[in-house]
């Protein structure tokens, strides 16, 4: 995929998939095809291995290669794919290079989680893991926004950035970096629906969303709403859709996979439980108000895993 095709399908919904387990807590790779299926006919621009939702920080390096090369099956090239990585700088490394030879369109760097982070240093992590990839596309994470604006336009000068995953509630940061960066780079509302109409306000094109796991329908027509400018339909549509994030924002987002997994199970997707430090399962309180969402939307039941 070229540059210029990338960037405009990062303006879409960039869909994080979840990492399906099975009974014995081991990878259920098969799982994850009904669920790419559905999010590619409803019409999701692009799609996420080993992000957040994909449970990336609980995995194995052995076990995030398994499921980009997995999801790269099952998307079958019907819409990009970006590849999530990394922690240590070696299994960052490895990552990206068992994501290029996956076929990944792209990848998304998760913003290292060290307690000893040095702006330049992060720098030179995102340019190793660039050079271990052979060059793909680079997509930055951001979670924290505490480097500063300088460090997040030196960020953004590394050779292969395409885009940034805005994902700290700060549009007014977002709206400074944004300035000060190259006007070709593409901002991303990485804080899913909720937060994409006031990261739109400012400039950002696109959401992440976790909830393209269970109704992609409803993503798909909130973007839709936001490109036409009809921030009072997209408003209208986020209320119909707000208690699922809510339930997934709760106990310090500790159910944020959670809330998917437990949504997945009602549909009739078991995709096994989260692993820990993740909330499993879900209190009373919470399953009550999943049910009570699931129902009055009418989500439709997942069929059987296709055989990919």
């Amino acid at each position: 995929m070229g540059e210029h095709d990338l960037k405009r399908t990062l303006t879409g919904i960039s869909g994080i998939l979840v990492t399906p387990f099975d009974s014995d807590d081991e990878l259920a790779p098969k799982l994850q095809a009904p669920i790419v299926d559905r999010a590619i006919e409803a019409g999701v621009q692009i799609l996420v291995a080993n992000g957040n939702t994909g449970e990336f920080y609980a995995l194995t390096t052995d076990e995030a290669q398994t499921m980009v090369h997995a999801s790269a099956r099952h998307i079958d090239g019907r819409v990009p794919l970006i590849a999530g990585v990394g922690r240590g700088i070696r299994n960052a490394c490895r990552l990206a290079k068992a994501s290029a030879e996956a076929g990944a369109d792209a990848l998304m760097i998760h913003q290292p989680p060290d307690p000893f982070v040095a702006p330049r240093g992060v720098v030179e992590y995102v340019k190793r893991v660039s050079d271990a990839s052979g060059g793909l596309p680079l997509v930055i994470y951001l979670r924290n926004d505490g480097i500063g604006v300088k460090g997040i336009v030196e960020l953004c000068a590394v050779e292969g950035v395409v885009g940034v995953k805005w994902a700290t509630p700060n549009p007014l940061k977002l709206a400074e970096a944004m300035a000060a960066c190259d006007p070709d780079i593409v901002w991303v509302g990485g804080l899913a629906e909720v937060w994409a109409p006031p990261l739109y306000a400012v400039g950002a094109r696109g959401f992440t969303s976790g909830l393209i796991n269970v109704w992609p329908e409803r993503s798909v027509a909130i973007h839709a709403a936001l490109e036409a400018g009809d921030y009072a339909e997209a408003r209208h549509l986020i209320a119909g859709m707000r208690a699922f994030e809510d339930i997934r924002a709760q106990e310090m987002n500790g159910t944020n996979v959670t809330g998917v997994k437990a949504a997945l199970r009602l549909l009739g997707h078991d995709c096994g439980r989260t692993r820990p430090p993740s909330a499993w399962p879900l209190t009373d309180t919470q399953s009550k108000m999943l049910a009570e969402f699931v129902e009055t939307n009418g989500l439709q039941r997942l069929g059987p895993a296709a055989n990919r």
